[in-house]
């Protein structure tokens, strides 16, 4: 057996001698330890601070100044649910056994649903100075990866009876958020928007758009059509022409909900046609393939899921507004155009 072997045994021999007490001491001392040896001058600092306003929902969010957005590990919890006390004492537990677990996850049931690629990146906490305070947060991307982690436990059936309302409101922020945008909140609600960089649309575009146009390929899977069809209650085409209706819907559902900027930009790069009203080229064609169709991909699959819950293309619509709404105007989206039988 080598000396780290014995150390590493010697170790655990003298940590099972220790009373709940003394170990809860011992990380005490050394968590304040490594907190203490944050200077100030080495810790960020929250340059733009606000709330996540989503329903009735309120989330402290900030921007620190080396551009980061941070939600605080409080502000998580509380979306969730009331901080119940056995959650703390999970947390308590697991950091004395070394062991770095936000409150929002602690139970144990969902432990079986949280992945290493979650803990090292959307859970990895941040440390930052807001004013005089220091706070712990996480990046902006949790709070929909922790939303995940709940609605899985929930799928699974894991969750015990009085679990099942925080996983309530994990599908109701999923459904707010749903990945998309949630960035661009947090710029709004700390006013952060109003300074950034001039050239951000430049730098939007320059990596979600392509330089060259790509080769047509099949985007678009067949149950999306299908969907709003059956949404629509519209007669699905034999023949597979479907109604030029369709493509307004496309742009509407999809192409305006990409980032601020790209819509207008495709339909530059792709003009109609003068006097057909028609495209030579397919929008998606345009987007750029390590950032703008894998994109595109992931917001079709989520419309896609959307789609299957809704009985009627007026119940997707409300899921819709919530999921995706439009910038500017984040609770409210007008389909009226879109709602005329053919």
């Amino acid at each position: 057996m080598n000396d780290d072997s014995k150390q590493s045994l010697g170790g655990r021999a003298r940590a099972e001698k220790l009373s709940r007490e003394e170990r809860s001491t011992i990380a005490s001392v050394a968590a304040k330890a490594r907190w203490e040896k944050e200077s100030d001058n080495e810790m960020l600092k929250a340059t733009h601070r606000g709330e996540l306003e989503i329903g009735d929902i309120r989330i402290p969010c900030a921007v620190l100044e080396d551009g980061r957005r941070v939600v605080s590990e409080h502000g998580i919890t509380t979306a969730l649910g009331s901080r119940s006390g056995a959650s703390k004492r999970i947390k308590k537990g697991a950091e004395e056994d070394g062991a770095q677990l936000p409150i929002f996850l602690a139970p144990y049931r969902l432990k079986e649903f949280i992945t290493n690629e979650i803990l090292d990146g959307p859970l990895t906490p941040i440390t930052y100075k807001d004013k005089t305070r220091r706070v712990i947060g996480y990046p902006a991307d949790a709070i929909p990866a922790v939303c995940e982690v709940w609605l899985k436990a929930r799928e699974a059936g894991r969750l015990q009876k009085q679990q099942l309302q925080k996983a309530q409101q994990a599908e109701i922020l999923m459904r707010a958020l749903a990945h998309v945008g949630i960035v661009a909140l947090v710029d709004e609600a700390t006013g952060y928007q109003a300074e950034r960089d001039r050239d951000a649309l430049h730098q939007i575009l320059s990596a979600y758009l392509s330089n060259e146009r790509l080769k047509w390929a099949k985007r678009f899977p067949d149950e999306f059509y299908k969907q709003i069809y059956r949404l629509k209650k519209w007669e699905w085409p034999n023949q597979g022409n479907r109604t030029p209706f369709v493509g307004k819907i496309t742009n509407a559902i999809v192409y305006e909900k990409l980032p601020p900027g790209v819509i207008e930009e495709l339909q530059t790069r792709n003009p109609t046609k003068e006097g057909t009203g028609k495209r030579k080229w397919k929008h998606h064609q345009f987007l750029s393939e390590d950032i703008g169709q894998p994109d595109l991909r992931d917001h079709l699959m989520q419309l896609i899921a959307l789609m299957r819950v809704s009985p009627d293309w007026s119940t997707f619509e409300s899921h819709l507004n919530l999921a995706f709404p439009n910038s500017g105007d984040q609770m409210a989206l007008s389909l009226s155009a879109l709602k005329g039988e053919i």
